[in-house]
């Protein structure tokens, strides 16, 4: 992975990164010797790595979660499914190109996909809108869901925003009603919806399409009700202070409970997807393996329960959200 790739908090790797591809840039294929220290280079770099992913803030995951080379939906969509089929259009006004989906088949099931997709560079993240989705990206979303349901195929979706486009002509075409449409459809949807959490999870904007059965979340994923950016920004204001502008963002991430650990805890999520050792953008293969693995432990469970059944637990799950004990 190129040296820029590294976000601050591991810098400690960066250079044995480098020596241990010098290394094997120049080392001749009988060279035992080399190989002795390349491998002892490699052993000591894992050891690195585990000491720093396994004592990460809840900011640090933030920033792993909007690591510019993580995977991203169509990334997953093609690593772990076959058969895939894109759908366009909302049939009421355009193609939201930041909200992708269509038929698939996971091991020879067939259902339908959908999630948010950002982009790899300018072009493609303007072209995706940075994974923003418009009014017309949910009502296509809502579109898909729907003709799932009418074929009776489970939905999978993934979900990776820093929120629901906030532009004037998506609040000129509803984004608010959008949203709140499909939160409402999809909690009667008679088929079995699968989320699945793999970056940024950012309010209505994840909302929007994560109303579902069972809520599964990457290890070095975030999902709140806002950014720890925005809420530092409404709870202390802008300061001029870099320093104490980054304390105040750490300080809502703690404080949002944000992660994949706290939400289990909370009882918002329903379980949590291992990542690779660094996290999936060091080995996307195989992150989109274990991805894999938890979707078809989840699907398969869900699809052995009937309708009725479906939509009580899914009701049950959401109404008890939320509820609390005072001692």
């Amino acid at each position: 992975m190129d040296d820029k790739y590294y976000l601050e908090f591991e810098k400690p790797i960066i250079e044995l990164d480098r020596k241990i591809r010098e290394m094997k840039e120049l080392t001749p294929g009988n060279n035992d010797w080399l190989r002795e220290e390349i491998s002892n280079l490699e052993e000591k770099r894992d050891r690195l790595q585990s000491d720093v992913y396994s004592n990460l803030t809840r900011w640090q995951r933030v920033q792993l979660a909007r690591h510019p080379m993580r995977p991203y939906t169509l990334d997953y969509i093609s690593m772990i499914f076959t058969d895939f089929i894109e759908l366009h259009g909302d049939r009421l006004f355009a193609d939201d190109k930041a909200l992708v989906g269509g038929f698939a088949k996971l091991d020879g099931i067939f259902l339908m996909v959908a999630g948010q997709q950002k982009g790899r560079d300018v072009k493609q993240r303007q072209y995706r809108n940075f994974g923003m989705c418009h009014p017309e990206g949910y009502r296509k979303a809502l579109r898909l869901f729907k003709m799932a349901e009418k074929f009776e195929m489970p939905i999978v979706v993934f979900i990776d925003t820093p929120g629901a486009y906030p532009g004037i002509g998506a609040e000129e075409r509803g984004q608010a009603e959008a949203i709140a449409r499909n939160i409402r459809e999809m909690a009667v949807l008679e088929v079995p919806v699968l989320i699945a959490i793999v970056g940024e999870g950012a309010s209505g904007g994840a909302l929007g399409i994560g109303v579902g059965d069972t809520i599964l979340m990457m290890e070095n994923a975030w999902y709140s009700v806002i950014s720890p950016e925005g809420c530092a920004a409404i709870l202390w204001k802008s300061v001029d202070d870099p320093k104490q502008a980054e304390a105040n963002r750490i300080q809502a991430a703690d404080s949002l409970k944000l992660t994949a650990e706290d939400l289990v805890k909370l009882g918002v999520i329903d379980g949590v997807i291992a990542e690779p050792l660094g996290g999936a953008h060091r080995d996307p293969a195989g992150a989109a393996a274990l991805v894999k693995e938890s979707l078809l432990q989840h699907l398969k469970q869900l699809m052995q329960r009937d309708k009725e059944t479906l939509l009580l637990e899914r009701l049950r799950k959401y109404r008890a959200m939320g509820v609390f004990t005072e001692p």
